[in-house]
């Protein structure tokens, strides 16, 4: 295990500190670093970012920050976020053929609610999914830690019994993935691969360069189905390979897309776009921006320099 790979499981694990994240969101954290990576706290920040990003020919996905919700009042309160979002999208002519989505994840919904936690966030997704159908556009069921990829493998199921847009979030660190992306590749199925960014044991996922390893072993599965690859990397050489791959099937620049981080290699999003790909930017926005923050910095150890600068008012 290279340094590299120390650093980013000690962030990790600071991003499950309750003691760290008390101690860093009452920091005075110089708005700079949060701004970055986040659209702001309220539905119309998150609107805003996305009417710039398509001014550029970017797509966005748009997630509201928060999970692990064990209340149902707090599920239903996001479950509304979401519904206020999407019709704050079409009041804004952004919605339609999807070029902003949501992305949502379940235990933001409600699935960590003890008892009928899958039921209820079910019941909230459908609500967000009966309202991005009438808008035009899609939702993307994201993925969190590897116990919960079954349950939420069969949420997208049943959701996909009436809305076969819903998308899936597969993570190629997990040994289990390739498989999954056999089942999902499908016609009318859309899949986004990314590495992954939870802090995952050994026991079920690779670790180190293994990981982009099975991520090229994941691309190929999609990129040869029938389906719609979601490519979700930062890594030039990832998106190299996917363009080469998509050559290689015949497929054309609307049946598949890139996907970036707001606030992470911009320039290279814009230039992406301006090639005729199609380039959709992850949209975070909310006032739970700890976890996230720092998973992100986990992803891209070299981008703790830019986040110290800032705590320290140099940023």
């Amino acid at each position: 295990m290279d340094a590299s790979d120390l650093l980013r499981g000690a962030l990790l694990q600071l991003s499950e500190s309750e003691t760290v994240r008390s101690a860093v969101v009452r920091a005075p954290v110089s708005r700079a670093v949060v701004d970055r990576y986040v659209a702001g706290e309220a539905v119309p920040d998150a609107v805003g970012v996305t009417g710039e990003l398509r001014a550029t020919n970017r797509l966005a996905t748009i997630d509201h920050l928060g999970e692990d919700v064990t209340d149902r009042a707090q599920a239903e309160a996001a479950r509304d976020t979401y519904l206020a979002l999407v019709d704050a999208l079409t009041e804004a002519d952004l919605a339609r053929f999807g070029a902003a989505e949501v992305s949502v994840k379940l235990s933001a919904v409600g699935q960590s609610i003890p008892g009928d936690g899958d039921a209820i966030a079910l019941e909230n997704v459908r609500a967000i999914c009966e309202a991005a159908d009438r808008a035009g556009t899609t939702v993307t069921i994201d993925m969190e830690d590897h116990t919960r990829t079954d349950r939420t493998l069969e949420a997208v199921r049943e959701l996909r019994a009436d809305f076969p847009w819903v998308g899936a979030v597969l993570q190629a660190y997990l040994h289990r993935t390739e498989a999954d992306c056999r089942d999902l590749a499908g016609a009318g199925s859309r899949v986004r691969l990314c590495k992954g960014a939870y802090n995952e044991p050994s026991s079920v996922a690779f670790q180190g360069g293994d990981v982009d390893l099975s991520y090229v072993r994941c691309l190929k599965v999609l990129m040869a189905g029938e389906g719609y690859p979601m490519v979700a990397t930062h890594d030039p050489r990832l998106v190299e390979i996917a363009q080469a791959l998509a050559s290689h099937h015949q497929r054309s620049p609307d049946s598949y897309e890139f996907q970036m981080l707001l606030g992470v290699r911009a320039g290279e999003q814009k230039r992406i776009a301006d090639r005729g790909h199609q380039m959709r930017v992850y949209v975070p926005f909310g006032a739970d921006w700890y976890g996230y923050l720092v998973r992100r910095l986990a992803e891209r150890p070299a981008n703790v320099r830019f986040f110290l600068r800032s705590l320290a008012g140099s940023g």
